[in-house]
């Protein structure tokens, strides 16, 4: 069974418990992050925010916000788009989305951003970076705990990966934001 945007909003609202994405009219059910996971997406979200918002440079988003993309498919059938994904973090900038909506956006954020949690395969996320990008993201990251690395993909490029000791900068979105690798992992306390 296929179903649109609309049809899933109604299934959300049954089951507001949920959390679900549609991939080309099929229910993806995606289950919580683990602690760690979610950890490191707020705090990416955080320094990310910390950066933009005082400049006013756009808006940025967690796991929650849904995004109607684009299909090929059903643009050409004149049909309702059949894909709503979720990134764990997103930025759009400010000229692409002047005014919040109380509602799904229909565009392709500028950066897209996948933690991998516990029991995700890394096949499926680098995947959806890959779609996110052919559909316009200028950039995607796929941050995995396991490895402690973060790896920045960009359209028709060699993935970047970098650990630990390296600073991210993304110089086309986001000129003079720096983010120390090091600082996403979680503290330890004593």
């Amino acid at each position: 069974m296929s179903l649109t945007i609309s049809e899933l909003e109604k299934l959300q609202a049954e089951h507001p418990d949920w959390q679900m994405e549609l991939v080309e009219g099929n229910i993806l059910i995606r289950s919580p992050s683990d602690y760690q996971s979610s950890e490191i997406a707020t705090e990416f979200a955080i320094q990310l925010c910390n950066w933009v918002k005082p400049r006013r440079l756009g808006r940025v988003t967690g796991s929650s916000a849904g995004f109607i993309l684009p299909s090929l498919e059903a643009t050409a059938n004149g049909n309702e788009p059949r894909n709503l994904r979720a990134p764990d973090v997103s930025f759009v900038r400010a000229e692409r989305l002047k005014k919040t909506q109380r509602d799904f956006v229909q565009l392709v954020p500028d950066l897209m951003v996948e933690v991998k949690s516990k029991t995700d395969r890394i096949k499926p996320l680098e995947e959806k970076i890959q779609l996110f990008l052919q559909l316009g993201s200028t950039i995607g990251i796929l941050i995995d705990p396991d490895k402690l690395t973060v790896t920045v993909y960009r359209l028709d490029r060699e993935p970047v990966v970098l650990q630990s000791g390296d600073i991210l900068t993304l110089p086309e979105l986001l000129p003079g934001w720096e983010l120390a690798i090091s600082d996403l992992w979680p503290v330890e306390f004593d």
